[in-house]
């Protein structure tokens, strides 16, 4: 009878490590980097971070004004990347990924933005 109890301790000790890295692995944390169209004032800047930090799986978020960027990091489990730019969408904001290594500049085209000071 021991070593029954044994072997199921063992096995259900087994499956609870499994349970907890699938559990990291889902947990994973990605960093991505937006230059935003229309982010030019600092009132610009408090809007996003009004709006976009409290999205749905977003952990962290640093906007620069000087590059007009923003670095969101979130939960990939919780969001992606296309969903955060469409959140940028909604505060009437638009947001291109930056690839790594890539500097952060605009294209020249910036579309008027007009917002109250």
């Amino acid at each position: 009878m021991k070593r029954v109890i044994v072997v199921l301790m063992c096995a259900l000790f087994t499956f609870s490590l499994a349970y907890a890295q699938e559990t990291k692995k889902k947990d994973k944390k990605e960093t991505v980097t937006f230059l935003i169209d229309g982010m030019d004032c600092a009132n610009c800047v408090k809007k996003v971070e009004k709006n976009i930090a409290f999205e749905k799986g977003v952990t962290d978020l640093k906007c620069d004004l000087p590059t007009r960027t923003a670095a969101v990091t979130y939960r990939a489990d919780k969001t992606t990347e296309d969903k955060l730019v469409a959140a940028f969408k909604k505060i009437g904001m638009d947001a291109v990924a930056v690839k790594e290594g890539e500097t952060p500049a605009s294209s020249g085209e910036t579309k008027e933005h007009k917002h109250a000071h």
